[in-house]
């Protein structure tokens, strides 16, 4: 909780609710984890729905992964900031960062271009969710392909699948995310 001037108690963002996002958070080319146009794009896309299975048009995902390589650092300098204002111009266009952060379009829709992830075991992507209606944001997993994994190993089958994403043509995975209700993705908790 902030406090203002006159010492009253002000709500945090994590305690309110609003789709206010869109103005902040995301940043140009957020979407173009991997240097456009290298020949081992892969694209992740899908739909943020709500309970009803309704598409949430204002959403923001933040995703991490490893590089093909397996390292977790990403590339320094691949975020570049506007001296004037501290705001980010975007990314640097040819290193891969490890890092996206992409807004659903009106659609609810989202698309994130990136390369292989390089971790051990099956290959995933980190997904964090923000959205209207959450007051704290959501982590889940989006696999690149099924196998044996602890954690995809310590769910039923239904809710296993709701981590792994469909291949598709063309390098594309389908990863839709539900946030409740039927076919509800499974969200993860850190301590």
């Amino acid at each position: 909780m902030a406090e203002n001037t006159t010492g009253h108690v002000l709500p945090t963002p994590s305690q309110t609710v609003g789709p206010f996002y869109g103005y902040a958070l995301p940043f140009p080319e957020g979407e173009q984890v991997a240097p456009k146009g290298h020949p081992d794009q892969i694209t992740l896309h899908g739909y943020v729905l709500d309970g009803e299975g309704k598409p949430i048009p204002d959403a923001v995902l933040e995703f991490w992964q490893a590089a093909p390589d397996g390292s977790l650092k990403g590339a320094p300098g691949s975020l570049r900031r506007n001296p004037v204002t501290g705001g980010y111009l975007g990314r640097n266009g040819t290193d891969f960062t490890g890092f996206g952060r992409v807004a659903t379009d009106a659609d609810g829709h989202y698309a994130l271009y990136t390369l292989p992830p390089g971790n051990a075991g099956l290959p995933y992507i980190s997904v964090c969710v923000f959205a209207r209606g959450l007051l704290h944001h959501l982590y889940t997993r989006a696999y690149l392909a099924d196998g044996a994994d602890p954690l995809l190993d310590s769910l039923p089958a239904e809710r296993r699948a709701t981590l792994v994403a469909q291949l598709g043509e063309r390098r594309t995975y389908r990863f839709d995310i539900r946030l409740q209700g039927e076919g509800e993705t499974v969200f993860l908790e850190f301590p």
